[in-house]
């Protein structure tokens, strides 16, 4: 039991005493939640490596397969790598008026590579944007301003990929049932954050209203998995909106085109690593593969493990598997696609963390 201060001759009650520890106990939960996270995501990542990918397709078949790559298949999927990098940074300098490429793509990389391997995962990257850019002389403000319409345009283009990939197979004639769930869902979802998002934006009345009632409904949420309650409220998007309208009006069309951009030249490493490793277009179309990656973008954003190791992987597999591809060839796709959008944004994001200073507008 901690001992409170016995200052300004106040006489502590019994019932102050509980006041003081509740902190303290709500701290204590937080951090077995945080180890019962871990220890999950461990043993996802552990038992889809160890048990379902090898029987999925053996890692010296794997191996075969990936080792047969000619200079100019490597070049090519070099080439679709370094253009998924290059598109990180525009984004964010649509969102936050003066911020050139290079700042753009040190705070996008250093906050990315932060996600993926710290606990606490998005808000940690966000955290770390805002005090690079803080740093770097921007604005409170437009800084907050830029964090929240970049994430919630990465939000619109995650939930509104499965409707595109399920009219994309309709038209092809194909069907998928998990593609439909997802796509109704994401559907849903999309339409309701859009006319929220609108109708936060058309008056300050309307955006306290959808203010209150999204803390109001992130709270239930928050309560089933005993975390703590949000500290926003109506007033919150108030503020938000005076802010938002002049930059959206001005920039909204830049900003769409960097986010869609951003997320298609995942994909676009994706059906690169299909196609060199020998899963051709009869097997999986590029209609099938999107399907199977916009399923998985979603899926993806469930904190189950950091940055989705391990439920990416089983999930793509399975589906690519799925729809026609062979299970050595998709597995040594799936896996390479991983590599090529994970393992340099977390050697580049490492350095981006070590160096940012040194990318300081006064300083240069």
């Amino acid at each position: 039991m901690v001992t409170p201060p016995a200052r300004f001759g106040k006489q502590w009650s019994t019932t102050d005493m509980a006041e003081l520890e509740v902190p303290a106990e709500k701290k204590k939960r937080s951090g077995w939640w945080r180890i019962g996270g871990t220890g999950l995501a461990i043993v996802v990542i552990a038992v889809v490596f160890a048990f379902f990918l090898p029987k999925i397709a053996s890692y010296a078949s794997v191996w075969d397969v990936v080792k047969g790559f000619s200079w100019q298949e490597w070049a090519l999927l070099g080439a679709a790598t370094v253009l998924n990098l290059a598109t990180f940074a525009p984004p964010w300098m649509a969102a936050l008026p003066g911020l050139h490429f290079r700042q753009a793509f040190v705070v996008t990389q250093a906050s990315t590579a932060l996600t993926v391997v710290a606990p606490g995962g998005p808000a940690v990257g966000m955290a770390l944007s805002f005090g690079m850019l803080r740093r770097w002389g921007f604005k409170p403000g437009p800084v907050t301003l830029a964090v929240a319409v970049t994430g919630v345009w990465n939000q619109f283009a995650i939930l509104g990929f499965p409707v595109v990939a399920l009219a994309l197979l309709t038209v092809q004639g194909g069907r998928n049932p998990l593609l439909q769930t997802v796509a109704l869902i994401g559907l849903g979802v999309f339409l309701a954050a859009v006319a929220g998002f609108a109708a936060a934006l058309r008056s300050d009345r309307e955006a306290k209203w959808v203010g209150d009632r999204a803390a109001e409904i992130s709270n239930w949420g928050l309560k089933l998995i005993r975390r703590e309650p949000v500290t926003w409220n109506g007033h919150g998007l108030v503020r938000f909106r005076h802010q938002t309208v002049g930059l959206l009006k001005r920039r909204w069309p830049a900003l769409t085109l960097a986010t869609l951009a951003g997320h298609l030249t995942v994909f676009l490493v994706l059906i690169v690593s299909l196609r060199v490793t020998g899963v051709p277009s009869s097997d999986v179309t590029a209609i099938e593969a999107f399907a199977a990656w916009s399923i998985m973008r979603i899926v993806g954003s469930i904190p189950i493990t950091p940055g989705g190791v391990g439920v990416i992987e089983l999930g793509l597999t399975s589906l690519l598997v799925g729809f026609g591809g062979k299970n050595a060839e998709v597995v040594a796709a799936v896996l390479v696609y991983r590599a090529l959008t994970v393992l340099p944004t977390l050697v580049l994001g490492t350095l981006s963390a070590a160096t940012w200073k040194l990318h300081d507008p006064e300083r240069a």
